[in-house]
């Protein structure tokens, strides 16, 4: 989610301060993209400067704060964004991914010690999110939001158990592994935490 269209979204239903936009933003993604009011207010910025949202003025409870709504182009901007898929083809660069495959080329570093620690940290996030999960019981975007999350780092285990696999096998670039079809079982090490 990039945090300009998640404040038009935010805007759609009516105007707001920027403050109310953070706390909302942050209501919204159960607390777990935290956002800065200086990031705020520094988008709606661009926002008001690129014609998509416009400063209204503040309200009688607080006159000398500015009060944000949202422009017709801001809405058909929001829309496209909306109907815009996020998939381009490319992989993102992921942090684990390049730790695991420069420790492959770093002389004494044991590359399953590597992949050890990171299936121990991630999993350790998982059961984190998965209480976080328990809390937000009835925030449907909160749930669905902590799913996504659950669900990518359920991901990064099960490739580096097939990392760590190849390693015991031995297996070399030009012999890929077959990565296990969603419908099967993942390996005992990474079952869901849900």
């Amino acid at each position: 989610m990039t945090i300009p269209h998640a404040l038009l979204a935010l805007l759609a239903p009516e105007a707001k301060f920027g403050l109310r936009l953070k706390e909302e933003f942050e209501a919204r993604t159960g607390a777990i993209w935290p956002l800065n009011v200086g990031q705020v207010y520094a988008t709606l910025g661009r926002l008001e400067r690129d014609g998509l949202v416009e400063y209204r003025g503040g309200s009688d409870d607080a006159p000398s704060q500015k009060l944000y709504e949202l422009t017709g182009a801001g809405f058909e901007e929001l829309r496209r964004w909306l109907h815009t898929p996020s998939v381009d083809g490319r992989p993102p660069r992921d942090e684990v991914v390049i730790k695991v495959m420069v420790a492959l080329t770093v002389p004494g570093v044991d590359v399953g010690e590597v992949i050890q620690s990171h299936r121990r940290q991630t999993l350790e996030v998982m059961q984190a999110y998965t209480r976080t999960k328990a809390d937000a019981a009835g925030d449907l975007a909160a749930t669905m939001v902590i799913d996504a999350e659950l669900l990518r780092l359920e991901a990064a285990v099960r490739w580096l158990d097939t990392c760590e696999a190849r390693l015991r096998r031995g297996a070399t670039l030009d012999t890929p592994e077959p990565v296990p079809d969603s419908g099967s079982a993942a390996p005992a090490k990474s079952e869901t935490i849900r």
